[in-house]
This record gives C-alpha cells, structure tokens and sequence, in this order.
C-alpha cells in the first residue's frame, strides 16, 4: 500500500522508536511545522530519510536521497519570537521513497510503500532470544568501552523487532551501519548486524581509548534546514 508524506531529508539516520529533536529555521519546514501542528498533515506525521551525500538535497540532484526511511511523529513544538520552531519527534514506521514531489508544496512531498519485517520461519523464531541477548552482551561491551553513552540500556520488556534500533540508538554509530539497519526486514538478521557492529566499534573504542564525538560537537556545518 502506497500513501504520501511531506519529507524532510536530513543528514542523519531516524530509526524507529528513537527520539529526533530538530530545530527548524527554513522557510519551507517552517510552512511544515505549521501544517503539522494545525492538521493540514494528517496524524502530525512526516517522512526523514537520509542525504548519502552532503547536506543538501535541490531540484537537481533528489537522487541523493537514500531509498529507505522512517516516519517522524510529531510530539511537541515550540515557536521561537523569531518563528523559528524547536520540535520533538519519535521514529514510527519505515517506509521505501518511490517518487518525490517538487511542485505540490513548499517541501517535498513522498509517495511512499510501507516497509514491514518479512515474517521468520520456525527455526529462526526459535532461536532469537538467544540473538537477543548476544546483542545484548556486545551492547554491554560497547558501553564498557565507551565509558558512557547516549541514553540508557532497552529495557527487558523491549521486542526482539525492536530490539536493535533500541541497542543502536544508544551508541554512536556511522550513518551508514544505521541506514542498512533500517533497511533491513529481518529481525534475526538485524540483531546479528548489530551485534557484529557494536564488537567493532567497542574494539576501536578499546585500542584508541577514546570516543568518538558527534559531528555536532564539532562545528557547525551546513545543513538543508
């Protein structure tokens, strides 16, 4: 089933579940914000998906955006006296961009096809507990080596579907190894994925005995909104 959303390409990977603050400036997500709180956009949802190359995505070059991403919800926005917006929004469901509106608004507008997980057979169903909890251990292991992270752990009441992007939301990981996670429709296999990512980086974190820090922190860099 196919359906349209406003999107806001960013240079960051929303994962469902995780929370995306964003501070708006830009004429045009302004007009989105304002659609979102006043209902002209049903359900206060909007589509963020990836930018695989800079920081801005124009008329000419929509193909940088990646093919996979997450809807964002709404959940608080606050008016600046300058009409800027500061938003609070939480990852919901993934969905595959099939075409891009330039025209229609003063933003783009996708359509895009939900992106549910593909169903796993009965051996594979019986063994993802024990993916979970050695996602789990390598998440425990990375903190260790870390020193400290985002937020904290899952959990024990947190789905095996959900379970990754939960583990992955707490770490700093690259924009790619988050993009094939979203992308992925197995959840044996994204549990595997972000065991495997988390025992690389808490070994980097342990040779270099230092953490990396987010690009944020180091600069201001240009930015679509």
């Amino acid at each position: 089933m196919t359906t349209t959303l406003p999107l806001f390409p960013l240079g960051t990977v929303l994962l469902p579940g995780a929370s995306l603050p964003l501070h708006v400036f830009e004429p045009r997500y302004r007009q989105l914000t304002v659609d979102l709180v006043t209902g002209a956009v049903p359900e206060k949802t909007f589509g963020v998906v990836s930018i695989k190359q800079g920081w801005e995505v124009g008329a000419e070059n929509v193909e940088a955006l990646s093919d996979v991403g997450c809807t964002a919800v709404l959940q608080e926005a606050r008016r600046l006296p300058d009409g800027r917006f500061d938003l609070t929004t939480k990852g919901g469901r993934r969905f595959r961009l099939l075409e891009v509106d330039e025209e229609s608004a003063p933003y783009l507008v996708a359509t895009v096809q939900w992106l549910p997980d593909t169903a796993a057979p009965p051996e594979v169903e019986a063994v993802l507990p024990l993916l979970a909890d050695s996602a789990r251990a390598a998440h425990g292991r990375y903190r260790q080596a870390a020193y400290q992270s985002v937020g904290r752990p899952p959990g024990p009441d947190t789905g095996v579907a959900e379970l990754a992007y939960a583990l992955a939301g707490d770490c700093l990981l690259t924009l790619e190894d988050r993009q094939r996670l979203l992308e992925e429709t197995s959840p044996a296999r994204r549990l595997r994925m972000v065991r495997k990512v988390l025992h690389r980086e808490a070994g980097i974190l342990d040779a270099l005995s230092a953490v990396p820090a987010p690009l944020s922190e180091l600069g201001h860099l240009p930015h679509r909104n």
